[in-house]
């Protein structure tokens, strides 16, 4: 799931080797940190947050797959 929204992410941004994320695994929870630099932060969000509903969409859908409860978390530096 790391993989997965960092892929999506490093499509997003000008510089993709801004990206990081961070798994943190707490039995069947999984929490992702998604970083980027500030000047990047608008295009991972979208507009009225559309692009990042939409990740965490995807991420429920393949967390459901795998019978874990993930969250997407965009923290800023």
């Amino acid at each position: 799931m790391k993989e997965l929204i960092e892929g999506i992410a490093k499509a997003l941004v000008d510089n993709p080797d801004s990206v990081e994320v961070e798994e943190i695994v707490n039995g069947k929870d999984v929490l992702l940190k998604l970083k980027v630099e500030d000047s990047e932060m608008g295009k991972v969000i979208g507009k009225k947050g559309r692009i990042a509903k939409s990740m965490r969409t995807v991420l429920k859908s393949v967390s459901n797959k795998k019978k874990v409860n993930a969250s997407l978390e965009i923290v800023e530096d």
